[in-house]
Parts: structure tokens; sequence; C-alpha cells
């Protein structure tokens, strides 16, 4: 194994006073100026460092000292399907249905009352951790993908005519695919797709020729789920709204990786789900601008999101209550909050430079692997290690891992498209987290070494 040394971690500073479990009340850590996901793989940000405190943040997830397969140690490199949960979390929720399990915002007793404050409180977190103006720019949803059919169907779908276009880029997962599909079926749109480079890069001068006076909106993801390309996403919305079109990140991919300000990219929209942010699963977010949300019109109807209701007529909520019919998901929103307190406890550009520490390590230590050819080899990446082995189907590799008690994804991760403009229908998609050591991509590489032959 290769050592990760203290010099050369680009860490920045950590106060070691500070043990985990973190005190909600302590200052932030420093973050650094320049997101470290955003420089190439392998390149060094000038800072000093100190250790990251990485088994007091390990013992902060119980399921990491889980065994499986006959007690081996869990390895957990499935952390773009979803990332595991610290015990801040956990208890978060043990503590709102023990001491505030209640409806929120109409009731008359001190429990819809705890209710009602935690629910808003996690509203404001949200918007606090993706840089928006106000707490009613956030739109509780189940996920991204519903997140993204809600602006497909609320804010875009009025605005088509037959004809119109939409710009997506090939990376797409299939969550920011079939909701434009079935856009363009049901108004007659068209979709225009921007293609890649052999290292699945976006190729800006082809996304910039999709542009006409017919498109009416763009989405595209910030990180490519199936080969962690880093989407140049400024640029392109810059280039969007250069032809006064709205815009749509897909966050799912990025938001654990790097510090995001939805306000800085000038998003129009912006979602993520709370599953890949260490937060419970069934718990996401949309950020809207404040004019596009009270544009759009709802679609979901029922309880919650109406101010007046007559057989005749009926009078919605203001943004975002507008856009959540029935009972929300109130205590894993209230996860959802926890979550964010607790990545901001150690601060999300220290989570981004560790990643591309793991991120640098990891590829240099699957490219010695006999056989094994990384497919997504962008110099902007987050922390993705899609590859392929000689002689072996990817189910078959996955397979093999899981005997090792490293638990990898292997299939076409939702994102047919981009993987077939290299010629494949799947791959093996190890995936990195804050939590994850060199000494668990040891243990990746000896075993494909060892399935290698």
């Amino acid at each position: 194994m290769t050592t990760i040394s203290n010099n050369e971690n680009v860490i920045g500073a950590w106060d070691a006073e500070r043990a985990l479990p973190f005190a909600v009340s302590a200052p932030e850590l420093p973050l650094f100026e320049l997101p470290p996901l955003y420089a190439p793989v392998g390149a060094r940000l000038a800072s000093p460092a100190t250790a990251f405190p990485l088994s007091q943040i390990r013992a902060e997830f119980p399921i990491l000292q889980e065994r499986v397969e006959g007690g081996r140690p869990l390895v957990w490199l499935d952390n773009a399907a979803t990332t595991q949960k610290p015990r801040a979390v956990i208890d978060r929720l043990k503590e709102y249905y023990e001491h505030e399990n209640s409806n929120v915002h109409r009731g008359a007793h001190e429990l819809a009352a705890r209710a009602t404050d935690a629910y808003e409180d996690a509203r404001k977190k949200v918007a606090a951790f993706l840089g928006a103006p106000s707490a009613e720019d956030i739109v509780f949803v189940r996920g991204t993908t519903e997140g993204i059919n809600l602006v497909a169907q609320s804010f875009v779908k009025p605005l088509l005519s037959p004809g119109d276009e939409i710009v997506l880029t090939i990376l797409e997962h299939h969550a920011n695919i079939v909701p434009w599909q079935i856009l363009s079926q049901e108004t007659g749109a068209v979709l225009r797709v921007a293609p890649v480079d052999d290292t699945g890069q976006i190729l800006v001068d082809e996304y910039r020729r999709l542009f006409s006076k017919r498109t009416k909106f763009a989405s595209f993801t910030q990180v490519s789920n199936a080969l962690g390309t880093v989407v140049p996403v400024e640029e392109l919305i810059a280039i969007a709204h250069g032809f006064g079109v709205p815009v749509l990140v897909d966050g799912a991919q990025s938001i654990p990786h790097t510090p995001v300000n939805v306000t800085a990219l000038d998003a129009d929209f912006f979602v993520f789900s709370g599953h890949k942010l260490y937060a419970p699963t069934g718990i996401g977010a949309v950020y809207g601008k404040r004019e596009h949300l009270d544009a759009a019109k709802p679609y979901q109807v029922g309880g919650n999101m109406i101010k007046d209701v007559t057989f005749e007529r009926t009078e919605y909520q203001d943004p975002p209550q507008k856009f959540e019919a029935g009972t929300g998901n109130i205590a894993d929103a209230i996860g959802l909050g926890a979550a964010i307190d607790f990545l901001e406890r150690i601060g999300m550009a220290n989570i981004a430079a560790w990643e591309q520490e793991l991120l640098r390590y990891g590829t240099q230590e699957l490219s010695k692997v006999p056989g094994l050819r990384l497919v997504g080899t962008a110099p902007r990446k987050a922390s993705v290690l899609s590859f392929v082995l000689d002689g072996h189907g990817v189910e078959e590799v996955g397979r093999a891992l899981s005997v090792e008690g490293i638990a990898v994804r292997a299939g076409h991760h939702c994102a047919q498209p981009i993987l077939r403009r290299f010629g494949l229908e799947g791959t093996v998609r190890p995936s990195l987290a804050f939590y994850n050591t060199p000494e668990e991509i040891d243990r990746l590489a000896e075993a494909l070494r060892r399935l290698a032959g």
C-alpha cells in the first residue's frame, strides 16, 4: 500500500480538541477558497494540513462496523447508490419519534409546534447549505427523481409548444432523461443531446450549438453517476442564460462531494436526494428561483398546499407549500437537517479534499490491475471508479467482490446512453465517500488482481 501521509493530504486545518460527536454550537471549520472537486485529479492545493480524523469519523457510522460474508469487515464502496448514515442522523430520527411526532403547521398543541419548528428548521438548513437566498426557495420532495418530475410538469410543460426544444447531455441518469421524453411525447417538443469526448467530458462547443430560438429549457447533471465526470455547470448555465433559457442542475452526485452554492451558479433549479447526503431515504429537495416557483403550477394537489377551497375554486398556498401536498416526510426532513449539521462540522471542502486523495489513490491502484480498463477518465472527476475487467462480466466481478466483503455496483447504473457511448452495457462501479480508507482501496485492488489471475 502506498501511504497517504499527513503532509501530502490537503485536508485543511483540523482542531484536534473538537472530537466527535460534534457539538452543534461549535464553530465551523474554514473552507478552502477553491472547492477541490474542481481541481484536476492528482492536483494538490497548497494548504497547511493535519491528519484527517478518519477513525473518529468512521466510528460515527455504526454500519461500517458490520461483518458480512463469513465475518469479513464490510467495505462499502457503493456510495453513489446510497451513503451510510451517521449516528447523529439515526439518533435524531429516534428523538423525533419519541418526543416530537406530530403533523405540522396547524396543530394547536405542543407536539405540533415542536414538529413544525424542527421541520421548518431543516428547510432553513437546506437553504443555507445550498447558498439559497431564502428557505422559501426550498421544496421538500422524496428525492432527485421526484424533484425533476416536479419541475418538468409544473414549470416546463406549460412553456412548450410543438417543435420547441429541451437540451440535455448524454451523461444523464435515466431520471433526467425519461421525464423530458414524456414531455416531448405530450407536447411535441424535441430533445437535443450534448455529446462527450473519449474521456467523458462534455464538448462545450457542441452543447452551445444545440441552442436556438426554439430552446425552452436545459437540464444536466453536475457530476455523472456512471463516470464521475465533473460537468462545467457554471459555463453551461451561462451559455443557456445567454439564450434566455432556464436550467435545472441535477445535484444528486455532486452535493455529497463538494460545496455547492446555487446563487453563485445562478441555477434556476437544483435538485438532490438526501440519501446520497448521509440522510434518510425518501427525502430530498428542489431549489427554485422564486419567480419560477411563483410561476409554476402544482402537479400534486390536496391538503396542506391550499389557502381556501370551495367547490367552484381553489386558492393555493405560496411556495414552497404550494408544492407539498399532503403530509410530508417530516421525520426524514429533520434527519436531513441532522445530516447537514454533521457534514458542516467536518467541512465540505475538507471532505472534498480527502475524497480527491482517495480518488487519486484509487485511480493509481486500479490502473495496476492486469486487464482492467477505467471508464471515464476526465481530468475533473468526483469519487467514481467505473471499470471493466477483461474476460469477466460485470455481474461476475460484483459477485466476486461481494464474497470478499466489498460492496460495489455492477450494471448500467440507470445511465445506459453514456455507457453505450463507450460501447458498453455495464461497468463495475466502486464509488467513494469521506469515510473510506486507502486500506479499503487496497482490499479492492488485491481482490481484483486475484480475479484477473
